[in-house]
């Protein structure tokens, strides 16, 4: 993992003009049923991040694959489980991971149309939400609403940790790009706090 994480950022920093299109595969698969529970990919993410708050790399084209890639691969886990049915989780290889997808039923089942928009934040249901929506037969369109604001909010909060390392606490930027960026990305955690605390509470109700 640790040879991938060094590998994927190494080729983002000599050659500046693919970052975009390695973040866009990066958070692709992310997002995609399976591979997003194996791949490292929220950890290359930061680390891009810090590049944008370097100066290395542009921010807009970075933050745009991010939104793409994430909406795109939540899609395609979105289809694959209304395709496949309930029964797809009985099949290889998604019998080994059983456990997962029993979460991401349950989360699914409490918060519904929340679970998809907020489990994008969650690690443990992140890759298989998007699957058991699908699988239980989730009106397209309300997924697609969840789905692509979610994208919109993390695509700027995963890459602000690095952002903000990059520059450093207690200095304030000038407001070029990066430093839109960094307001955006302040302005994107804010939301899915709010999002977050939404969702506890119509629980508890």
């Amino acid at each position: 993992m640790q040879s991938f994480i060094d590998q994927s950022v190494c080729f983002i920093e000599n050659h500046q003009a693919w970052a975009g299109v390695v973040v866009g595969l990066l958070a692709f698969g992310e997002s995609l049923v399976l591979i997003g529970i194996l791949l490292p990919g929220t950890t290359v993410l930061v680390i891009v991040g810090g590049l944008v708050g370097a100066g290395i790399v542009q921010p807009l084209p970075v933050l745009l694959a991010a939104m793409v890639g994430a909406a795109l691969g939540d899609t395609v886990s979105y289809f694959l489980g209304k395709w496949l049915g309930r029964g797809v989780v009985h099949k290889w290889p998604l019998n080994r991971y059983r456990r997962e997808i029993a979460r991401a039923r349950l989360f699914f089942h409490r918060y519904g149309f929340a679970a998809v928009f907020v489990g994008r934040f969650f690690g443990p249901v992140r890759a298989t939400v998007p699957l058991v929506a699908g699988m239980m037969g989730m009106n397209r369109r309300r997924f697609q609403i969840a789905n692509i604001l979610s994208a919109v909010i993390w695509a700027p909060s995963v890459l602000s940790p690095g952002w903000l390392v990059a520059k450093g606490a207690g200095s304030l930027p000038e407001l070029d790009a990066t430093s839109l960026f960094g307001m955006a990305t302040i302005a994107a955690i804010a939301l899915v706090i709010i999002a977050v605390v939404a969702v506890k509470l119509r629980g508890r109700r």
